[in-house]
C-alpha cells in the first residue's frame, strides 16, 4: 500500500507542467476527453510496466547495496527537481501532430503518449520508485498518478484555457522533487 501511495504522489507531482499534460490538453481539443484519458492510461501503463521491471531488477541485482541506492535515488530526485525547473515545452511539431492526427482517437493518443514517454522523467521516476518499492503497487500507483494529472490537465484546460499558473506549478513541482530526495539522501545516510 506504501508504493502505491507513494508512486501515486510522486509521479502526479513529477507529471505537473510536464509537456504529456500539454499534448493532453491539446488532445482534449480535438477528441473525446473520455477518448484522451483512455488512450493515457494505456499508453502509461505499458511505459511504466516497464519501468517498475527495470526498477525491480535493479533493485534485487544489488539488494545487498540498498542504502547507496537509496542515495542515488535521493540524488536522482534532486536532478527531477532541476528537471522541473528547467521546463518542458511541447514542441509547435508535437503539437501540430496532436491537433492534426488521422484515425482513431484511442490509437492516436495512446502511441503518442507511448513515444512521449520514453525516457521522460516520470517514466524514470518510476525506475527510481521500483528499486525502493514493490513493483506492484509502484506499476498502479504511478500510472494512477499520471493519468489523474493529466485528467486535471485537461479538465483545467478546459475550464481556464491557456491562463495555467505555470510558475506556481513548475516551482511546487520542484520543491516537492527536492524534498523527495533531501529524505532520501537522508535515508540512505542514516543506514550506512
Amino acid at each position: 500500500m506504501y508504493a502505491f501511495l507513494l508512486s501515486t504522489a510522486v509521479i502526479f507531482v513529477a507529471e505537473l507542467g510536464d509537456k504529456s499534460q500539454l499534448m493532453a490538453m491539446t488532445f482534449a481539443t480535438r477528441y473525446r476527453a473520455r477518448d484522451v484519458i483512455l488512450g493515457i492510461t494505456a499508453a502509461t501503463a505499458i511505459v511504466h510496466l516497464a519501468s517498475v521491471g527495470i526498477g525491480a531488477l535493479i533493485g534485487d541485482a544489488f539488494a545487498d547495496y540498498q542504502q547507496y541506492i537509496t542515495l542515488v535515488a535521493g540524488v536522482a530526485f534532486l536532478l527531477f527537481a532541476a528537471w522541473t525547473l528547467r521546463g518542458d515545452e511541447l514542441t509547435e511539431d508535437e503539437a501540430s501532430k496532436a491537433r492534426n492526427s488521422r484515425g482513431m482517437a484511442l490509437l492516436a493518443v495512446g502511441v503518442a503518449f507511448f513515444l512521449a514517454e520514453l525516457g521522460d522523467k516520470t517514466m524514470l521516476a518510476t525506475i527510481t520508485l521500483a528499486t525502493q518499492e514493490g513493483w506492484l503497487g509502484t506499476w498502479i500507483g504511478s500510472t494512477l498518478g499520471m493519468v489523474a494529472a493529466d485528467a486535471l490537465a485537461i479538465g483545467v484546460g478546459a475550464l481556464l484555457g491557456r491562463q495555467l499558473p505555470e510558475k506556481v506549478i513548475k516551482y511546487g513541482a520542484a520543491a516537492l522533487f527536492a524534498i523527495f530526495g533531501l529524505l532520501l539522501i537522508v535515508d540512505g545516510v542514516a543506514h550506512m
